[in-house]
Formats: structure tokens, sequence, C-alpha cells
């Protein structure tokens, strides 16, 4: 099988801060393991040498990402490849590919994997515009590309259960069947970050235990909600916080759009017993800081359809509190997921101090991970697209 595998990169200065990438350089060595031939186009090669690579430019925004697709560079790539698949990882760009695949006279199956999603849900079912993609009233104009890109894909790819019920939902709302086309596919783990809570020392020392959040700080993420609970939690004395920053110097384009990153690092540096760290690219380095901690913190993001960094912290066998939302509460124990803040200071100071209850959680967050090996992922994904 020749797959043609168009990544979008939105952070290009630092590959390691892009889920994305990370998935597709985990992905494509796993897939060509398994015979298929790959080729990965994308602003950065992802994969290892048997995997082919086409050099794309960089969007200069997330809108360009889903608003510019080059259907001539699309039809040239298409008639060098010939693909059987072509796996469209911004799915708002599944339209122009079909019209490329339409021009060139290729019958290519065309998969979407809904990466990131552009809405979510409130408690009611009421569907909410991501705000990080609605910026001069966008956010509508995207659903509406996100839905069009549901329906020109052959088959459609999301990384969980909690999403696939969350696209669905989306679909009928704006009336495109999906049918029999929606597949769960999670991201694959990164091997790397993988360790054997069983044979680790506990991570605890004299100035305290610590808890890691290693979450993008945009707004949208609840970033101001965790500044909330580390401000409470610096207060308890029980816990130190490592928070990660893993954009460090973002290029202009970005900040113009979206400057909550810097905002939200700026009011977590200047709070006691918070430490902000950068892992500076360096995926060892980003081991051993994980490596440190004693446990995990969720973002409090409510359209979550996954999150890599949860499963990061879970693979080094750190457990992870998390606010009861969507796939959150879905991957996470029920125990180790809060309501209040409150009741999240309570866990971190109990997995801090509880060593018996520590165990048993690091156990089973490392458990938790077992199906998501590069070539577990790999075989659910040639399954999909079959």
């Amino acid at each position: 099988m020749r797959v043609l595998y168009l990544l979008n990169i939105s952070n290009p200065d630092r590959l390691s801060a892009d889920s994305g990438w990370i998935f597709a350089d985990l992905l494509a060595p796993s897939l060509a393991d398994a015979g298929s031939e790959v080729t990965v186009a994308a602003p950065a090669a992802a994969g290892d040498a048997r995997c082919g690579f086409h050099r794309t430019k960089v969007p200069g925004t997330k809108y360009r990402a889903r608003f510019s697709a080059d259907i001539d560079e699309l039809v040239a790539l298409i008639g060098t490849e010939r693909p059987d698949v072509v796996v469209a990882n911004q799915i708002e760009e599944a339209p122009a590919i079909r019209t490329a695949l339409l021009e060139a006279r290729s019958d290519a199956l065309l998969a979407g994997y809904c990466h990131y999603l552009p809405f979510s849900f409130a408690g009611g079912g009421q569907m909410l515009l991501d705000p990080s993609l609605d910026d001069a009233g966008l956010g509508r104009p995207v659903l509406l590309a996100f839905a069009a890109g549901l329906a020109a894909c052959d088959r459609v790819m999301v990384h969980s259960s909690a999403a696939a019920s969350w696209v669905s939902a989306a679909a009928a709302r704006m009336t495109v069947d999906l049918g029999d086309r929606l597949r769960v596919v999670p991201a694959p783990r990164d091997e790397r970050l993988v360790r054997d809570p069983a044979t680790v020392r506990s991570a605890t020392d004299a100035g305290g235990a610590i808890g890691v959040y290693n979450h993008r700080l945009y707004a949208h993420y609840g970033t101001e909600q965790f500044v909330d609970l580390a401000r409470q939690l610096s207060d308890s004395g029980t816990v130190r916080l490592r928070v990660m920053d893993l954009f460090g110097q973002r290029r202009a384009e970005r900040k113009g759009l979206d400057d909550s990153p810097e905002k939200m690092r700026e009011k977590l540096a200047a709070l006691p017993h918070v430490q902000v760290v950068s892992d500076r690219g360096d995926r060892i380095r980003y081991r051993n800081l994980l490596a440190g901690a004693r446990f995990g913190i969720a973002p409090f993001r409510h359209g979550c359809p996954w999150s890599m960094s949860v499963i990061d912290c879970q693979g080094m066998g750190l457990p992870v509190i998390s606010p009861r939302l969507g796939w959150l509460a879905e991957h996470i124990e029920p125990e180790l997921c809060f309501t209040t803040p409150a009741e999240a200071v309570a866990l971190a100071e109990r997995l801090a101090t509880d060593d018996e209850f520590h165990a048993l959680h690091a156990k089973r967050a490392h458990a938790s991970t077992a199906d998501f090996t590069p070539a577990l992922v790999a075989a659910r994904y040639l399954e999909a697209i079959s």
C-alpha cells in the first residue's frame, strides 16, 4: 500500500511541541514495518530513512493551514507518488485534496484524521466554537470547513470514543452523513517515554513531591484555571509544580494571533514553589524532567479529544489527576478525576504523601498506555484505511 501522508506542522521551530508531527514521526516507521510505502508531505521530515519526504511551505497562521491549500501542488504530488491512500491530517483540506484527486484522475482513498476539533459541547449538548479558532468571527467558517472535510473523506479517523461521539454529533447537526466511515484510531505513545513504575524509586525529596504540567499554555487549554490551582497547591506547601514551557520563543505571526502562552508563563513563573522549565526541544531532557516528577496534571481543556502529554506522563508511570471532562474522564481513572479545586488539591496531596495510593495508580497509569505502542496503532491505522 502506498500512503501519502499530508501533514500540517504548526510549530516548525519546535517540532517536539507539535503533537501532529510527533504522531507522524512515530507512526510512519511502523507503517513501513507493516509493508506500506510512506511519503510524508510536510514542512519538516517525519519518520525514518525508509519514508519518502516532500517539503511543503509552512502556513503563516492556523487559518492559512485550513483555507489556503495549493491544489496545483497537490495534483503534481499525487501524480508523482501515485498513492493508494491519501491521509489529510488537516481535515479542512480534504475538499481541496478531493479536487486534486479528481484532476489527477486518481482513485486513491482519502482518509481524514480529526487531529483537532474546532468545537466542543456544553453539558446540555450545546455546540460551542473553539475560541482558539474564532478570531475575527472565523470560528463558524472553520466549523463549516471541518464539516466539508468530513463530507469529502472516504474514511474519518478520530483519537477516541469521546471524539467519535463529538464528531458524530457535530456531523449530524451539519447534515453530514458519516455512514460507516468513522474509525477510532488513537495516537501512538513514544517508546522513549516508557518505564515500568515498579522499577522506579519514589520521586520525592525533602523539598516535596513534584507535580508536572506538560501542556501548551494557551488560554483555551484552560490554563487560567490551572494557574488558580497552582496558587492553591503552592499555598498548601506539600507539592511543588514543574511547568513545561514547550514553545520557547514563538514566531511573531503566532504571537500576534494569541499571546496567551507568554502571559500564562509569566503568571506561573511569579508563583512560589512553581518552576517553569524548558526541554529545549530535546526528548531526552523532556524524559528526565518527567522522570523527576511524582504525578502529572491534565489540562482544563473542554474540547480535548486526546492528550499526548497525558500519555507521556502515564507511559512514564506518573498518575495524572484530571478535571472530569470529555476524553480525559473517559481515559483517566475515575478516582483521579476532580470537579472542584479542593478535590484537585486533595488528590495532589494524597499522591504526594500516600505511597500505597501512588504505587497503585502509577501501575494503572502505565498499563493504560499498553495498547498505544506504534506497532499496534499502525495495525489499527492500516485496518481503518483498508
